[in-house]
């Protein structure tokens, strides 16, 4: 493929025992796979913590239980002794809205809990345990490039009535700006005071300096906007795409507003370089005499990308950018049932095909 920069994620339960000892024939695999890449030329960008968590932390309440980011910082220093020099860039964490809004709020993924009074606290310790991790990295890995990895998904207002407008100020802090602001002001977005105190997180002094660690990069995953309307009984009503293009996941395509994103967080805040760690679609693939004419992928990669290089234009340090995905793969609460891949997998005989969309990207990237 010609690829340059690979991006893969640790996966905490296989490498760290439950008494805190390394768990070497998981280490193991790792390193064979980072040795194997750099044998190629091939630079690993390294996630700590891609959504799983050891099943013995859950069951003491998981990322509701302060104790958990403390837990955290051990194996992010058990993993980066184990793995050395070998590790380009460390990611602390992967989208923390996921694992604390779809995790602890509303029960899309696991563990599958439900209420507000869960989502911020969650939201806290993760952010907690990132800053404490970022002490360990540059401590135990000085020359590695090390951030964080958060998703956006812009709010828009389906009008410009004074009530939608609200809303959808609401809804970007709660989504994005929660996961953002932390870490370069040291602070939640004023919409924390509009929260029920049950449902705000529980911070302790010292909380937010911690959090607030200089990072050498910031990665960015974008798939899609989203537009938000007023509601009686919720502080906002998302509205559901309709008669615009849509991908697979039913997520609208809007490459406008990958441009639009980068510009605004550039404005406010003062970041760091940026590396685009995710952006691609689901589309329904098929495949035909051994191949998959994609098309309707190769397009948004396309407009993507020119819109991502208008936002450089417009002055934002993006330093690289990652397609997503390689291969179709496990899609958490969806299974196997979206392919995001530009190599296409035969999940029965395990044959992987390269897409149109693959020969394009490939094409693109080795002309460069």
């Amino acid at each position: 493929m010609g690829v340059d920069a690979y991006r893969l994620s640790i996966s905490w339960p296989r490498v760290m025992n439950q008494d805190g000892s390394a768990n070497q024939q998981g280490i193991d695999f790792y390193i064979n796979l980072l040795d194997g890449l750099i044998a190629k030329g091939i630079k690993p960008f390294v996630t700590l913590y891609h959504w799983d968590l050891p099943q013995h932390l859950e069951d003491k309440g998981g990322w509701l239980n302060r104790e958990t980011a403390y837990k955290f910082k051990e194996y992010a220093d058990l993993i980066t002794k184990a793995l050395g020099n070998r590790v380009h860039s460390y990611a602390t964490f992967n989208e923390p809205f996921c694992s604390a809004y779809l995790g602890y709020e509303v029960g899309v993924h696991a563990p599958g809990l439900v209420g507000k009074e869960n989502g911020r606290k969650a939201a806290h310790h993760i952010l907690l345990a990132h800053g404490l991790a970022m002490d360990v990295l540059n401590k135990n890995a000085p020359n590695s490039m090390n951030g964080i990895v958060l998703n956006f998904t812009p709010a828009y207002p389906l009008t410009n009535s004074a009530a939608d407008l609200a809303a959808t100020k609401f809804a970007d802090d709660y989504n994005n700006q929660w996961y953002i602001k932390p870490l370069f002001d040291g602070c939640y977005p004023d919409t924390i005071k509009l929260l029920d105190d049950a449902h705000k997180p529980d911070i302790v002094a010292g909380d937010m300096e911690i959090i607030c660690k200089p990072m050498d990069f910031l990665g960015i995953n974008f798939y899609t906007r989203e537009i938000f309307r007023s509601d009686n009984i919720e502080p906002f009503m998302v509205v559901p795409p309709n008669n615009v293009p849509v991908t697979d996941m039913g997520w609208e395509i809007y490459p406008q507003a990958f441009t639009e994103l980068l510009t605004k967080l550039n404005n406010l805040y003062n970041l760091p370089p940026v590396y685009i760690t995710e952006n691609g679609c689901a589309m329904p693939d098929t495949i035909s005499d051994g191949q998959v004419n994609d098309t309707n992928r190769i397009n948004y990669y396309n407009s993507h990308l020119n819109a991502l290089n208008d936002a450089i234009e417009q002055g934002v340090d993006v330093r690289g950018y990652f397609a997503w995905s390689l291969m179709d793969n496990f899609e958490w609460a969806l299974g196997y049932s979206k392919r995001f891949g530009i190599v296409y997998v035969d999940y029965e005989t395990q044959q992987r095909t390269i897409k149109a969309s693959g020969e394009s990207y490939r094409e693109l990237i080795t002309n460069r």
